[in-house]
Order: C-alpha cells, then structure tokens, then sequence
C-alpha cells in the first residue's frame, strides 16, 4: 500500500507557499555557535554550570561538579573570559553582487530569495572550529550573494538551469552542520554565488508499506524525517549525532552514519533511489530495487560526492516498523584494552545492538563532570554504593576503567535474549553491568555536548571532534598514538597547558571499528589560537594515516582534508574522481572546491 504523505504530490509541489522564507528556523538557531539559542551552558551567578532552555533532558539542570573539572583539566579560570560579538554587524558583511538579468530570470520563475546579509552569512559556513571562531571575532572574505529556496525538484531544475545560463556558482545548504569546510565559499571564485538552500524542500511524497519504502525531499532534517514516519508507524533508523539539524540530502552527499548503524545501517544501506540535478541534466536509475548488476553503482557517484556534482532532490529509502521495545544499558570495563577487546568478540559474533560505544577514561571523566546535581539523599547514596562496589570490592581503578554504552531495540522477548548474550560476553572481559540509567543519560548527552564547545570559547578554551575508521588489529596503537601525537604536538607548539586528549569507539564492523576523537586546550597566551590548533589536528591526522586510518568514517572530506585525496584513494582514484566532475559539470556550476 502506498501512502500520500502529503496532500499535494510531487506534480504540483511547487504551488506551495514558500515557508517564512527559511527564516523561521533560522531565528530558532544561533548565528555564531551549535543549536539551538534557547540552549546553551552558562555559568549562574552562583558559579556553577547549568544548562538553559527545555528542549533536552539536561535543561534547567546544575552541574556541580563541571567547575572544578574544566578548571583542573584546562587550567580554565572564570576570571579568565573572552568577549565575542553578540549581533552581526551587517557593515561587516561583504555585498551582495549578482548579475541583474539572472536576477530578472530569477525573478520569472517565483522562486523565493534573499540578499539580505543575515540570510546569506548564516548560510557561508558549516560548525569547524575555525568557522565558528570567525563569526566570533572577524567575518568570511567571501560569502553567497544570494540565497534561493526552492520548494521541489522542478524548482531545483530551473535555478540550475539559470545558474548554466549566466555562469554562475552554486553550493548546495541542506542543515549546516559541515565540520570539513564544504560551505566554505572560494575566497577566488568572483562569479556570483548562489546558496541553494534546500529546507523548504520538506516533505515525504509517499510511503509504500508493502515494499517499506518512502519516497522523501532531501531537504528535511532527520528528526522531522523520524516524527513524521514515525506518525505513520515507520522510522529509518539513522540517527546521527547531529540528526537535529542535519539534513537527508546532506547525510546522502557526505555518505553518514549513524549511531545506530548496527541494525539500520549506514546511509549506503538505506538508501534505493536517488534523484539529482546535475549540469548535464537528471542523474536517476530507471526503477527503484533493492539491487542492480548494471555496472559501477552510479549511486555511488552521487553518495559522498558533498555538492560537488549537483543537488540532490528526492530520495527513496527504507524504513521499518518503530520498534517494539527498547533498552538501555552500560557496561564498566577494569581498562579501555578489555573493552576494546569485548567490542571486537561482539562484531565478531554479529550480536552487536544498535548501538554499542565505549569511552577511554578521559571521556568517562568528562561524562561524570557532566551529571547533574542528584535530585534526593537516597540517589546519591546508591551511587556511593555502586562506585564502592566497583572499585573497592572489584578493584577497578576510577583512574584507568571505561565504560560501554548500549541501546538495544525490536521486539520485547528478542531484546532481552539478545542483551543477555551481550552482559555474557562483556563479562569474559572483566565487564559490570553498570545500569540502564548510565546507557541512557550516555545517549542523551551525545545530543548536548556540541553545546559546551561555545561555553570553552568564552574561557579560551577551544576544542574540536574529527573520526577514522580503522582495522580492529590497529585500534589500540591508533588510539594511543594519536592521543599521545596531540599531547606532543600541542608542547611543541607553546602551548601551556596540558590539553584534553581522548576517544571513544562508537560504530563497530566485522572488519574494524570507528573512532572518534576529542581534543581541546586553554589557548590563553597564544597569539593565533586558531592557526596553532590546525596545525595540531593536522598533525594528529597524519598520525592516524600512518597508524592505519582512514580519512574519514562519516564526516567527509569538504576543504579541510582534501590534501590527503590522493593517498587515501590513489592518484588514478582522484584521476576518475576528476573525469566525472568534468563530465557532469565542465564548467563547474557546482564549484565549492570540495574533494578535489
């Protein structure tokens, strides 16, 4: 049975008043840091920490101990606090230059845009460090000129079409949340640039419940994506951090993953059909099923190719039943080497749930900082007698244990058996079942802690977040290099205090493993924080390179790590990579300057 799931199907979608112009979630978020602006940490006048607003679990919440952690760890003092700009200053902001018969044309085809400075600065940049610490001190040498929106595939077609016929420049703007540099507009691109800004582009066109699939506009964000399918009794499943705000036709241009990868799998996995609007004209395949001997998967041109090729408009893709049942839990290992090794016999076993991440110790403590004030006597009591349990009675060291976080989900009876063959495995390893309340405030914290990098800034602390992928036989030596590599790099290049340096396991495979890495530092006494930090992650990049790493695991590649292209893929590799974009685009239309 298919289902309209909306009452204008795609033949007229663009008889639809365009949404507030975009502006409507673009007031909800803040212009110079992650989220929400109802949402962030601050410091009360009492000098605690706590987090404002009520869209998370956490809003509302002290955290007594954060303080005292972010003091120890970074040598941060509250004394200590750097001013930013609180509003935009649209003197700032470089003009808007557009060719005016585009403009006419434009115009003709009533499709809503701006050149309003607010509209076009939002949407010049992703969430890298570097991007974020411009909006607060400077602004970009370069931005769009313009921000069209349009409202369906059709409405995509003809902004192409345009843009062939004046010769101009469009990047694709799904949700904003790059950390590769992809939004980054060329500071020598002088052709006007277009930001085609794909929000408006929303809907979920049909869902067939036979063949659990649904037909979607690329510009929704993943948690629009899960409520609305969710209303009809479906979800996909993908869960990326940054699902909030990012956006399926972004997930689709970056190849993503999500945390619950293990059952659902990555957006390769999900994905059956994709339309895309190219220079050349419609890239699609000519029927929508499960599998094609055709030649290389043009998909795969599409998936990853981060707007370099074209828009991305529709996208089929699976869905399931919302799942029956679902549970937390939480695994404490004596080290991180007995963890990994657990995570590694679950791959091997294919019993892994749908979600299974292990922090080091450094990231434990950083999670414990983050635990809010309890809220009885007997709450805090029973946690005394299980942290007595664990480390007087089992004599686990508080300063060496790690702990797995676990979410498992589908049918009631299967969960339970599937959990119990996961405590038996953990606990060949020397694990503890730590609790379905440390599983589940895990997960909930995976949603905020993008959050604290704007409260580092205002206390000269800036840190950043980038992934690999790597073989399981290479993930202890990679963790520990780079992690050591990031602690002698940031000596080496003066800075004065001892940096956080840490990781976690967060996706697993039969082959390997990916890991995330955390690293930040007090930048006080350095004169270009920011140059100092680049040079520091990309030193840890190279380490991962040389440890067995991959470029990327989910994030993409954008302008950040393109310089590493031709080792991670070979020189012929880049060589075909090229062929296509001159094929597809030879007058690079799509001219970010991403990959390659």
């Amino acid at each position: 049975m298919v289902l309209d799931a909306d009452l204008a199907g795609s033949s007229d979608c663009c008889t639809r008043a365009l949404e507030g112009s975009g502006s409507a979630v673009q007031e909800l978020l803040k212009w110079n840091g992650w989220g929400y602006n109802d949402s962030k940490f601050i410091f009360n006048k009492k000098g605690q920490a706590e987090f404002t607003g009520k869209r998370y679990r956490l809003g509302g919440m002290v955290l007594p101990t954060f303080k005292e952690w972010i003091e120890k760890t970074f040598g941060a003092s509250l004394e200590h606090k750097t001013t930013s700009r609180t509003s935009l200053n649209v003197n700032d902001v470089p003009p808007s230059v557009v060719n005016e018969e585009f403009l006419q044309d434009l115009r003709a085809t009533k499709i809503s845009y701006s050149q309003d400075a607010e509209d076009r600065v939002f949407r010049a940049h992703g969430h890298c460090l570097h991007e974020i610490f411009v909006l607060r001190e400077g602004m970009f040498k370069r931005i769009p000129d313009i921000v069209v929106w349009p409202v369906c595939h059709e409405d995509v077609v003809k902004i192409v079409e345009l843009a062939c016929k004046h010769n101009l420049c469009i990047i694709p703007f799904g949700g904003g949340t790059s950390v590769s540099s992809a939004l980054e507009c060329p500071e020598e691109e002088k052709r006007t640039i277009v930001s085609l800004d794909t929000s408006q582009m929303n809907r979920i066109l049909w869902i067939d419940e036979k063949n659990l699939t649904a037909c979607v506009e690329a510009g929704i964000v993943g948690q629009d994506l899960e409520k609305q399918l969710a209303e009809s009794g479906f979800c996909t499943g993908h869960e990326p951090d940054s699902m909030e705000f990012s956006s399926l036709g972004g997930w689709v241009a970056t190849r993503a993953s999500g945390m619950k990868k293990n059952i659902y799998g990555n957006i390769e996995d999900l994905v059956i059909h994709i339309k895309m609007v190219t220079p050349r004209g419609i890239v699609e395949k000519n029927c929508q099923v499960p599998r094609m001997s055709t030649g290389p998967d043009i998909h795969h041109f599409i998936m990853g190719s981060e707007g370099t090729l074209g828009v991305v408009t529709e996208v089929t893709i699976k869905i399931r039943p919302v799942p029956e049942y679902q549970k937390y839990g939480s695994v404490v290992f004596p080290n991180f080497e007995r963890g990994v090794a657990c995570l590694r016999e679950v791959a091997k076993q294919r019993c892994a749930p749908a979600s299974i991440r292990l922090v080091d110790n450094a990231q434990f403590q950083f999670g414990h900082a983050l635990k809010p004030q309890v809220a009885s006597i007997f709450t805090s009591f029973l946690d005394g007698l299980k942290k007595f349990y664990i480390t007087k009675f089992k004599g686990f060291d508080p300063n060496i244990l790690c702990v797995a976080t676990l979410l498992f989900e589908g049918d009631r009876e299967k969960v339970l058996q599937h959990e119990k063959q996961v405590y038996d495995i953990a606990t060949k390893f020397g694990g503890l079942a730590a609790g379905e309340d440390n599983g589940q405030r895990g997960y909930m914290l995976t949603f905020v802690i993008a959050y604290l990098r704007d409260l580092g800034l205002d206390y000269y602390v800036i840190g950043e977040s980038f992934e690999t992928s790597v073989p399981w036989d290479r993930v202890l030596d990679l963790c520990r290099n780079v992690k050591e590599r990031i602690v002698r790099e940031c000596k080496e290049k003066g800075v004065q205090f001892a940096p956080l340096s840490t990781c976690r396991v967060t996706q697993t495979y039969d082959a390997g493993a990916c890991v995330y890495f955390y690293f930040a530092f007090n930048y006080r006494g350095i004169s270009d924080p920011i140059h100092v930090y680049e040079q520091i992650e990309r030193a840890a990049r190279e380490e991962i390179l040389a440890n067995g790493g991959s470029l990327s695991h989910h994030h993409g590649v954008g302008k950040l790590r393109k310089r590493w292209m031709k080792e991670s893929i070979s020189d012929v590799g880049l060589g075909m990579l090229r062929s296509v974009k001159e094929y597809v685009d030879p007058n690079n239309i799509f001219g970010n300057k991403n990959l390659l």
